[in-house]
């Protein structure tokens, strides 16, 4: 572990060029679809969850087994985590417009809802 630094004077000092590059995304055409092409809706809301932002996506048609590999994969190509309540898959943050992207190039028509 390096020296802590107890002053401003040290802090300037630091190089950020060794940090890690941003994160990118995977490339929207490595994600394939297993399933029926279907029509979802993609939801923003932070209601009941104390102001913290979610991406909704309501209206997949199918067994919880295909639901939560669709919820895995969304989640791994986002780099975020989620969860499945009923038939909705809750992603945790605001990523309504990359979902509606890797929906769409998996096969899935998209609506926008709200906001």
């Amino acid at each position: 572990m390096s020296k802590k630094l107890n002053s401003l004077e040290e802090l300037a000092n630091i190089k950020f060029d060794s940090l890690a590059p941003d994160f990118e995304l995977k490339p929207i055409a490595e994600i394939k679809s297993e399933f029926q092409a279907q029509k979802l809706e993609a939801h923003f809301s932070n209601k009941g969850r104390a102001g913290k932002t979610v991406t909704i996506i309501k209206g997949f048609k199918g067994n919880n087994k295909e639901l939560k590999i669709l919820s895995k994969k969304l989640k791994q190509a986002l780099g975020v985590g989620g969860s499945i309540k009923g038939e909705e898959i809750i992603i945790q943050g605001n990523y309504r417009d990359q979902l509606i992207q890797i929906l769409t190039k998996m096969g899935h028509q998209v609506k926008r809802i709200g906001g």
